[in-house]
């Protein structure tokens, strides 16, 4: 079953530069996809026109199978934008995580219950009763994602999720990430990261510069077509760099590599 569909999306910035022309965007619910492009391409403009915060100049976005209205699936349908800040307006953290659970009319024992929760699982914790400003930007991040999160969403959106986030952190929030996706919520994520992407994505929808899909399909098939990704200003990973032509079975990452490496030399390729 569909959570996102959209058709043909058009989008122009005010100045009248085209960020996004002619795209045609599917994902079925408990989906893991990544938006995979350059500095530019028009991603972070995608991933706001899917989650109802920018209207298309032309096409539209229907979710769930039901509607074309974001803001009846609100509670259904979070989105995390580049800027934390745009999540932590209250006084403290602890506000901004209560505050989408609140507008949910959750009880007040309800809303506590979510909020340690999702603070005990990103490491919040000792942060709730500081005021936003005083956090660093990673910890802003943090703090943007539980915000996020508090609402119980079925389908959630993420435009650069581990940016300034350190080493640490970065594995908490991937770990966060399977556990959501082994729970059934869909995962759509923005990035301009080869490295990221088979951490948080199953298919790809590549966009070059010119705010077009260039290419869609499985993680591996992209992420191994390195003339594919250098034609998009992409760099691959670099275990993607380091295997290519030494094996018929690229690994993705660091782990994949090491496991390969730990059963045996991989099959050269003749």
């Amino acid at each position: 079953m569909t959570a996102i569909e959209a058709t043909d999306l058009r989008y122009a910035y005010p100045d009248g530069t085209l960020a996004v022309d002619g795209v045609d965007v599917s994902v079925d619910r408990g989906e893991r996809v990544a938006l995979l492009g350059p500095n530019g391409a028009g991603k972070s403009t995608l991933l706001e026109l899917l989650g109802g915060l920018v209207d298309p100049d032309s096409g539209q976005v229907r979710y769930f199978g039901e509607t074309t209205d974001a803001d009846t699936v609100r509670s259904r349908l979070s989105v995390l934008t580049q800027n934390p800040a745009d999540y932590l307006f209250n006084p403290t953290v602890r506000e901004d995580l209560a505050y989408g659970p609140a507008q949910l009319d959750c009880d007040r024992e309800e809303v506590g219950r979510r909020v340690e929760r999702v603070a005990d699982r990103l490491d919040l914790d000792g942060l709730l009763s500081k005021p936003p400003f005083r956090l660093s930007g990673g910890e802003q991040r943090r703090a943007a994602l539980a915000s996020a999160l508090t609402v119980g969403p079925d389908v959630l959106l993420l435009d650069e999720p581990v940016s300034n986030v350190d080493a640490a952190n970065r594995e908490t929030i991937l770990d966060l990430l399977d556990e959501l996706a082994a729970d059934g919520v869909t995962l759509v994520v923005s990035t301009p990261d080869t490295e990221l992407v088979p951490h948080v994505a199953d298919r790809v929808l590549l966009l070059d510069d010119t705010g077009m899909i260039t290419a869609r399909g499985p993680t591996r098939n992209i992420l191994t077509d390195t003339d594919l990704l250098r034609d998009c200003d992409l760099r691959p990973p670099q275990v993607v760099r380091l295997f290519e032509g030494r094996t018929a079975d690229v690994p993705l990452t660091v782990d994949d590599a090491a496991e390969r490496l730990d059963t045996g030399e991989p099959e050269s390729v003749e």
